[in-house]
């Protein structure tokens, strides 16, 4: 279910103890929030666990979780969301994506209003995309140093590690069959677009990885 961003709160309550998504129902038990529902299938679907075959990989790839969950989440977030938000016609498709023509329309008529909530509500502006970008950059170098070493984050093979790093690092590589529609990067605020396109060889095996065990 796809929910209208600044509308979502009272529909989730009403799942989930909280706002925040993404909410997992399964036999009507409700999940909420990523790691929380890694945590959930790994404990309910051992036969496919995505934590590794030891104690030490299973740690390893839990932290790599919680830090990319700590990090890269909130800093994607608030630095896209900062510059996507200055082309109304470009981020109104990402937001409304699989929501109904009505919401597609509120969302139009009431954009203003949206971007001044999104921006207070998740602390968006230029100071904290700065930061967010610096966070990204050490993150993105870091990220490729493993990759360049052992091709995977944890071990030799595909984990939780690289299913976060490879999900919630979408947005910078923008993959085909998103279920979302990426904006056209042409039209994206210059800062933007230039520092995307300077990061795509720092991403290029995390995109493998996503279109490979996606």
């Amino acid at each position: 279910m796809f929910l209208l961003p600044g509308t979502h709160s009272k529909q989730i309550r009403r799942m989930a103890p909280g706002s925040s998504v993404p909410v997992l129902d399964h036999d009507g038990e409700i999940v909420q929030g990523s790691a929380e529902i890694l945590d959930y299938l790994e404990r309910h679907f051992p036969e496919k666990s995505l934590t590794g075959d030891d104690a030490n990989s299973k740690a390893d790839a839990l932290a790599w979780q919680q830090r990319l969950d700590d990090e890269a989440g909130p800093a994607i977030r608030t630095w896209a969301y900062h510059y996507l938000l200055q082309r109304p016609k470009q981020v109104a498709p990402m937001l409304t994506a699989q929501t109904s023509v009505y919401n597609r329309y509120l969302l139009r008529l009431g954009f203003s209003r949206v971007d001044e909530v999104m921006r207070d509500w998740m602390k968006i502006n230029q100071k904290t995309a700065d930061k967010a970008q610096q966070t990204l950059d050490s993150l993105l170098e870091e990220l490729d140093a493993v990759y360049q070493t052992s091709g995977y984050l944890v071990g030799g093979g595909f984990t939780l590690a690289d299913l976060t790093a490879a999900s919630l690092l979408a947005p910078l590589f923008m993959p085909e069959k998103y279920p979302v529609p990426w904006p056209d990067t042409r039209r994206l605020p210059t800062p933007m677009k230039d520092w995307i396109a300077q990061k795509q060889p720092k991403l290029a095996r995390v995109a493998e990885i996503y279109r490979q065990y996606r």
